[in-house]
C-alpha cells in the first residue's frame, strides 16, 4: 500500500450513481439510499484531490474544519465578513452594527481599519459580553454611528455639535468633520464674532453725524482700528483687548469698564475720555494726549493700568484716583495737577515726570522711581 491512501466514508447521495475519483468504475445505487462503505484507492493521490471528493458538502453545507486543516490553510481570526454583526462597547454603552456599516462609508476611518481584512489596526479587547471596548463618549458616538448607517447627520438639540466634531476627528470620519465644521460656522452667533475694521467703517459711514453711535458691549477684540475717528462714540463694556488703536481719535468717548488689555493706543487722542474702571493692563499708551484745553478732566478713576506704558504722555489734570499703576512706565509724563489720591504707584517709573500740583494724598509710592523729577514733590502733597 506504499504511496496509496484508503478513505472510508459513509455516503448519502440522491443521484443514481457516483463516479469514484480517478476510476472508470461506477457504483449503482438506488435513490435516497445510503452506501455503507466506499473504498477509494488511488496511487499518489494528493490530499487536495481527496478533499474534492467530499459528499458532505451537498445542500450548501460549510466545509468541515478537518478538511480546511488538510489543505494546510488556517482561518484568519481577524477576518470579518462584511455582513457579520459586531458589538461595540463605547463608554459603557453597547452598540450593535455590521462590518459593512463601519467600513462602507468611510473605509479609511479608524473603525474601518479595525475590522477590514487587510486593516492596519488590530481590534480592541472585548468585554465579558464579547463587545469590542472603545474608550470614548457614548453621547457623541451615537450620532456618528447613525451617520455611518444612513449617511445623514441627525443630532439631538441637547448634544453639543462641537463634542460630536471632536469625536468624528478622533474616529477619522472626515466627511462628517467637513459637514460639522460648515454647520458650526453657519450657526455661530454673529454676536460672538469680533467685528473687523471693515464692519466698523461701514457702521460709521452709515450713521448720521447727528446720531449717537454706540459700540456698547461689542466684541472688537484684535481689530485693526488705527487712525480712525471715534469721537463721541460709546464703547462702554466693549471688548477691545489687543486692538490696534494707534493714532486713533478717541476724544470724548465713553470707555467705562471697557476691556483694553494689551491694546495699542500709541499717540492716540484721549481728551475728556470717560474710562471709569476700564481695564488697560499692559496697554501701550505711549505719547497719548489726555489734556483738555477747556479744563475738563479726563476721568480714569479706578482704571487698571498695571504694567502699562504711558511714557511721554500728556496727562495734565487727569483723574487717576485709586487707579492701579503698579509697574507702570510713566517716564517723562506731564502729570501737572493730576489727581492720584489713593493710587497704587508701587514700582512705578516716574523718573523725569512733572508732578507739579499733583494730588498724591494716600498714594502708594513704595519702590517707585522718582529720579530726575522736573519739579520736586512738596510735603503738602502728603506722600505716603
Amino acid at each position: 500500500m506504499d504511496g496509496q491512501f484508503i478513505v472510508r466514508q459513509t455516503i448519502s447521495i440522491d443521484s443514481a450513481e457516483k463516479v469514484c475519483c480517478h476510476t472508470n468504475e461506477s457504483i449503482p445505487v438506488r435513490p435516497r439510499e445510503k452506501i455503507g462503505v466506499a473504498e477509494i484507492a488511488a496511487t499518489k493521490t494528493t490530499t487536495k484531490q481527496l478533499q474534492k471528493f467530499n459528499p458532505m458538502e451537498s445542500d450548501g453545507a460549510e466545509k468541515n474544519t478537518n478538511d480546511v486543516a488538510a489543505c494546510g490553510e488556517k482561518p484568519d481570526p481577524h477576518t470579518f465578513p462584511s455582513n457579520k454583526w459586531v458589538k461595540l462597547n463605547v463608554g459603557g454603552k453597547i452598540y450593535t452594527t455590521t462590518i459593512d456599516t463601519l467600513v462602507g462609508r468611510e473605509p479609511d476611518s479608524m473603525l474601518a481599519r479595525m475590522f477590514l481584512q487587510d486593516g492596519g489596526m488590530m481590534p480592541s479587547e472585548k468585554d465579558e459580553q464579547g463587545a469590542y471596548l472603545i474608550d470614548r463618549s457614548a453621547r457623541y458616538f451615537e450620532p456618528i454611528i447613525n451617520y455611518l448607517r444612513h449617511g445623514e447627520f441627525v443630532c439631538d438639540k441637547h448634544i453639543s455639535l462641537r463634542g460630536v466634531l471632536e469625536e468624528a476627528r478622533f474616529f477619522g470620519i472626515y466627511s462628517l468633520v467637513t459637514h460639522l465644521e460648515e454647520k458650526l460656522e453657519q450657526e455661530e452667533p454673529l454676536d460672538d464674532r469680533p467685528l473687523t475694521r471693515i464692519d466698523v467703517i461701514k457702521a460709521i459711514i452709515q450713521t448720521s453725524a447727528i446720531t449717537e453711535l454706540r459700540f456698547q458691549g461689542v466684541n472688537l477684540a484684535g481689530a485693526d482700528l488705527r487712525k480712525l475717528d471715534f469721537r463721541n462714540i460709546n464703547f462702554k463694556y466693549a471688548n477691545m483687548s489687543r486692538c490696534n488703536l494707534s493714532h486713533t481719535n478717541l476724544n470724548y468717548c465713553c470707555l467705562e469698564r471697557a476691556d483694553l488689555q494689551y491694546a495699542n493706543l500709541e499717540c492716540a487722542q484721549l481728551v475728556s475720555v470717560r474710562g471709569l474702571c476700564a481695564n488697560m493692563e499692559g496697554a501701550n499708551l505711549r505719547g497719548c494726549n489726555f489734556e483738555d484745553p477747556t479744563g475738563v478732566r479726563t476721568n480714569l478713576e479706578g482704571v487698571n493700568l498695571k504694567g502699562a506704558c504711558l511714557e511721554s504722555s500728556n496727562m495734565a489734570g487727569v483723574n487717576l484716583r485709586v487707579a492701579n499703576l503698579k509697574n507702570a512706565n510713566m517716564k517723562n509724563c506731564n502729570l501737572r495737577g493730576a489727581l492720584l489720591a489713593g493710587a497704587d504707584l508701587e514700582r512705578c517709573n516716574l523718573s523725569g515726570s512733572d508732578l507739579q500740583e499733583a494730588n498724591l494724598r494716600g498714594a502708594n509710592l513704595k519702590d517707585a522711581e522718582l529720579t530726575l523729577m522736573v519739579t520736586p514733590l512738596h510735603m503738602s502733597q502728603a506722600i505716603r
